[in-house]
């Protein structure tokens, strides 16, 4: 049953890899469902994050950003990007202002260009520019696509964010409320807490790490007495070099990834948690279907 006057609908998050898609999302939703990292391209799946108010349901997918694919891993990558852009209400296409026009942006603009969904031009890092700067960079973009609506926003400070909520409230239809009041995402706790480890990875490790990294939750159970949740979790890497780094000296890397997401899984889960993990090499994993599916990624769910 639709409430009268209550509105819902899909909103992708679509941009170039690191324009701030996660932390726009992690700032709607009021806490961390997706991993947010300064090295690009480190989301891989849509991730549903649900925003709900007495009148309104808003639910975003935030997509792997779009680039050209160089494995298999990036194909699936892009592909699960295209698809969201037929699925959803309204699309917003969020920018970087401190990097501005881009041959990647073009690139995207090309492809809204087959699409009768609206899209909203969201311009992000307002924070690290210039006010005068602003002016002529919605203008050159407004040159290039019929954009619904341009909204400069920070997400990283939440600067004009409840301005961009208003404004996409508008243009969603009336609709039923797809989930309950107090759900945030639509992805199972494993998932949100393996992608807690691959963001404490990618943030303590060298560029030649983060694309290689996988992690699968082995186990992860609460012991019938007390309120401690047990996680063992295996951080996958490509070769054994990736592993020593990931190890660390005496293993104070690996002790370090775990002591920082534990403190995030316990927040997610309200228990306290005690993580184990393990570090396993997959030879190029990225380019191997079979080992694509174990890990999660499943292109024909989309």
């Amino acid at each position: 049953m639709i409430k009268e006057g209550f509105k819902s609908g899909f909103v992708s998050i679509i941009g170039r890899p690191n324009v701030g898609k996660s932390t726009f999302l992690n700032r709607v939703i009021g806490q961390k469902i997706a991993i947010m990292s300064d090295k690009p391209q480190t989301t891989r799946n849509k991730i549903q994050g649900v925003y709900t108010e007495t009148d309104t349901q808003i639910v975003f997918i935030d997509t792997p950003g779009i680039h050209k694919p160089k494995h298999k891993l990036g194909d699936f990558m892009m592909k699960v990007a295209q698809n969201t852009l037929k699925e959803v209400d309204l699309i917003l296409f969020m920018v970087n202002a401190a990097e501005g026009l881009g041959r990647g942006d073009e690139f995207i603009i090309e492809r809204l260009k087959g699409t009768n969904t609206p899209v909203f031009l969201v311009i992000n890092k307002i924070d690290e520019i210039h006010p005068d700067q602003l002016l002529p960079l919605i203008e050159t973009y407004q040159n290039l696509h019929p954009f619904e609506q341009i909204v400069p926003i920070s997400a990283l400070q939440g600067n004009n964010v409840e301005t961009l909520l208003n404004q996409i409230k508008e243009v969603l239809p009336e609709g039923p409320q797809y989930y309950p009041a107090d759900q945030v995402t639509d992805h199972p706790e494993r998932f949100i807490v393996a992608e807690l480890i691959r963001e404490k990875a990618l943030h303590l490790t060298r560029e030649e790490i983060p694309h290689s990294i996988a992690v699968v939750i082995d186990s992860m159970q609460r012991r019938e007495t007390g309120n401690t949740v047990y996680v063992g979790a295996t951080i996958i890497v490509e070769r054994d070099s990736q592993k020593g780094i990931i190890i660390g000296k005496q293993g104070k890397m690996l002790k370090e990834i775990g002591q920082r997401a534990r403190v995030d899984i316990e927040a997610l889960l309200g228990s306290k948690v005690f993580l184990e993990l393990w570090v396993k090499v997959q030879k190029d994993w990225r380019n191997k279907a079979s080992q694509l599916r174990d890990f999660g990624f499943r292109e024909e769910e989309y």
